[in-house]
């Protein structure tokens, strides 16, 4: 499938790079229809992909810019933090963001499939917002239309001040927390948030048809095994392709750390380790 739209994923990290860095800049480099942003203080010494550029800004300077672009001085003690902010990113970064029809925030410990078959469709049906699970949203990787309206959707959050200017961390991006509620269909009115969350926002924008998002399940999390990973395209079960692996447990384990990775256009994934195929 094609994208017809132009997109922009940003992605801050700050730190040090972890290992799995380089498969994630590797599955980009498999997804020329999607530019990446990578904004953060750490230098790279080896190329990045043709669609990858790196921002250099220390986590100081984003809290100097997130305070000008929003209006007012917001709280940033630590880099968990940015993820209550990913949402406004569409203002944060809309020097960046010049001309592109679509733009995303998205994390780096993600090994990216085929993703133009995955979100051509609706990217080409100009949904407002583009989720890639069915149940809530996600913040390792959203989509949305680079409008002045789809852009401050977070200011429908009655909270977003506040939650902006206290250090603590509120899961804004996605749920509050509360993605077992979600996950079991619960009505967004039924279910009992400290803030209103943009999963709050967008269920009852979508309801009341202010706006058109889709939600589908086309991502692996966890640890399951049995993903394969071909000349860019990525299968569970050698059956079902998806468009992504959000690597939220399986990069904390030590022995995968300590493996020597050595990357190819071909590879499984086990539950304990990445392995090179022909």
């Amino acid at each position: 499938m094609d994208i017809r739209k132009t997109i922009k994923v940003i992605s801050p990290y700050f730190g040090e790079w972890p290992w799995y860095f380089k498969y994630f800049l590797h599955s980009c480099s498999f997804n020329p229809g999607v530019e990446f942003l990578v904004v953060s203080d750490i230098p790279f010494e080896d190329d990045l992909p043709p669609n990858v550029k790196l921002l250099e800004l220390s986590l100081h300077n984003f809290k100097e810019l997130a305070s000008e672009k929003l209006g007012f001085e917001v709280v940033i003690n630590d880099p968990y933090k940015l993820c209550d902010f990913k949402p406004a990113y569409g203002h944060i970064f809309e020097d960046y963001l010049l001309g592109y029809d679509y733009w995303g925030h998205g994390d780096i410990d993600i090994i990216f499939g085929n993703l133009a078959n995955f979100i051509s469709e609706p990217v080409n049906n100009n949904y407002d917002v583009i989720y890639l699970r069915h149940d809530f949203i996600t913040g390792y990787f959203t989509l949305f239309k680079n409008t002045g309206k789809i852009n401050a959707l977070y200011r429908q959050s009655k909270d977003y001040e506040k939650i902006f200017m206290n250090a603590r961390h509120f899961c804004f991006d996605e749920t509050n927390f509360s993605f077992t509620s979600f996950a079991d269909g619960i009505h967004y009115s039924k279910i009992s948030s400290e803030i209103e969350s943009m999963m709050h926002v967008i269920k009852r924008l979508q309801e009341n048809q202010v706006i058109q998002a889709y939600f589908d399940f086309h991502v692996i999390e966890g640890t399951p095994g049995r993903l394969t990973w071909i000349n860019g395209s990525l299968f569970y079960k050698n059956k079902f392709e998806v468009a992504l692996y959000h690597m939220i447990k399986f990069k904390y384990n030590t022995n995968i750390q300590k493996h020597k990775h050595v990357l190819g256009n071909n590879f499984k994934i086990t539950p304990t380790r990445i392995i090179q195929i022909n």
